[in-house]
């Protein structure tokens, strides 16, 4: 089943989503926007991944995920998941994504998103090129082109518990909290051993759904 969102215009953000139909994003032009913040990214895959068979069963996995008796067998399960989003359908995706990381490393974002955008007209299908552009944009605070690239993200893969985690950032960030809750539990759904999201939820539970009690 698809994961559907709506998104109403909160501050200067103006995504609007329903089923897989994404509205344009609003860019954020004024230029007394904060500048980037190199500290801050979405969850990503881990810098360590495990050799795994292009074939490989996403179904078991996610099973085997989301079964994960402790957070050290869920660690495991989740980084085999990761190895296979991040394999490159090409070897020019592959050559450009290096590029990407190499100039994130050296700290020139726009030319990082660049080679992004280059890899997404080449491979539209390729998840990882769309979840990377959605983390620059948010290290950019443009958190209406970061929501449209995790729409896509999970567009390709509704499972994607690194995007609705990230969803669940952005909502928070720009004060929807319901939002927020709803994007956090989607995301534990999928992978219940995610760090730090289900503190996010307890605190939003009670934010949101204890507010009329």
């Amino acid at each position: 089943m698809a994961v559907r969102f709506s998104f109403a215009r909160t501050l200067c953000l103006a995504v609007v989503l329903a089923g897989t139909a994404l509205a344009p994003a609003v860019a954020q032009d004024d230029p007394a926007a904060p500048p980037a913040k190199q500290q801050k990214k979405l969850p990503e895959a881990p810098a360590k991944l495990p050799k795994v068979d292009r074939g490989k069963n996403l179904d078991f996995l996610f099973g085997a995920l989301k079964a994960a008796p402790d957070d050290a067998s869920a660690k495991h399960v989740e980084a085999r998941i990761w190895a296979i989003w991040l394999q490159t359908p090409s070897d020019t995706a592959a050559l450009l994504m290096a590029r990407a990381k190499a100039a994130v490393d050296a700290q020139k974002v726009d030319v990082a998103i660049k080679l992004l955008d280059a890899v997404i007209k080449l491979r539209p299908d390729y998840i990882e090129a769309w979840n990377r552009r959605a983390t620059l944009y948010y290290m950019q605070n443009d958190y209406g082109r970061s929501l449209a690239d995790i729409q896509q993200v999970l567009i390709r893969e509704p499972r994607h518990f690194g995007a609705l985690a990230g969803l669940g950032m952005i909502m928070q960030e720009v004060g929807d909290e319901k939002r927020a809750l709803d994007a956090y539990r989607k995301a534990l759904a999928i992978n219940p051993h995610l760090e730090k999201v289900p503190e996010q939820v307890k605190a939003l539970t009670e934010k949101v759904e204890g507010r009329d009690i």
